[in-house]
């Protein structure tokens, strides 16, 4: 049976620190604030937006809800997004996407403030994950598949690893955190060849496909710990799962993330600290 490495204590570790340092900033009359740009009424970023709201009220970061309609012009957007990124009470910033097709997502992208970028989506926040400085922010999802490896003391140095996903959004974030970790990784992706050869030689696995259960018996060995990042719900089950056929994994490797109660549940936690963090850089600043 594998090691279950469910999200709950991680991130409970991840909101004990940023409930120091938001009462550190405190005592400087700072409060971290987040303001999150929704355009429309898609049910996803409602239920997501409710769910960071509730982890920064019990951190003590404020949230500042900006609400577009589904039809607002590019114009207005892009007004709403500089008064953000000028308004210095506002340290992070978050913009639910995609966005409507008659908008220009690039555009929105690169008129982020990186400083602001808690999501990490503007060239400026990869930039700094890719020279492991700290221009921005990392992608919350890729940044807490490593905080589960980190927090459960998996030796990333001199191991193999491999990512399963080449998205800007995961995959590569993903891969860069690891090597800067001094793991050798590879990235796999739709075009490789013999990819279930290719996972099985890994040390650690990170799954970011974006196709559910595909990833199954096959590509795994015993020895391996497997971080699960996807995450859809299964009609015929009934129930979340994720690109990992986890019943028929759980039983080779060392150790797996669940999904629901894994991955998922560390990204808020991530999202808020990085406001915290925006806001003490601010401030130092």
């Amino acid at each position: 049976m594998a090691e279950i490495l469910r999200g709950k204590p991680v991130a409970d570790r991840i909101n004990e620190n940023s409930v120091a340092q938001v009462k550190e900033l405190g005592r400087s009359g700072i409060v971290p604030t987040l303001a999150i740009l929704r355009v429309g009424e898609r049910a996803d970023d409602i239920s997501y937006e409710r769910g960071a709201m509730k982890r920064c009220a019990a951190v003590g970061v404020a949230v500042r809800n900006v609400i577009l309609a589904e039809d607002v012009s590019q114009n207005t957007l892009m007004r709403e997004l500089d008064q953000l990124n000028r308004d210095e009470q506002v340290h992070g910033i978050m913009v639910f996407r995609p966005l409507p097709k008659h908008l220009d997502e690039e555009a929105v992208r690169q008129a982020m403030d990186p400083a602001k970028d808690v999501d990490g989506i503007t060239d400026g926040s990869l930039a700094g994950v890719f020279t492991n400085t700290s221009a921005g922010f990392c992608p919350c999802t890729a940044q807490a598949a490593v905080e589960i490896l980190d927090f459960y003391g998996v030796e990333c140095s001199g191991k193999r690893a491999a990512v399963i996903g080449r998205s800007l959004v995961v995959g590569r974030p993903a891969a860069m955190l690891l090597m800067h970790r001094n793991a050798t990784v590879t990235i796999c992706h739709t075009r490789t060849v013999d990819m279930p050869s290719v996972i099985k030689e890994a040390d650690i696995v990170i799954v970011c496909a974006g196709k559910m259960e595909t990833i199954d018996a096959k590509y795994f060995r015993p020895g391996q710990t497997v971080i699960d990042v996807g995450i859809g719900f299964n009609e015929e089950k009934g129930k979340l799962c994720g690109d990992v056929d986890y019943d028929a994994v759980e039983p080779i490797v060392d150790a797996i993330t669940p999904v629901p109660g894994g991955v998922g549940s560390v990204t808020t936690a991530v999202l808020v600290k990085h406001v915290v963090e925006a806001a003490r850089r601010a401030a130092e600043a």
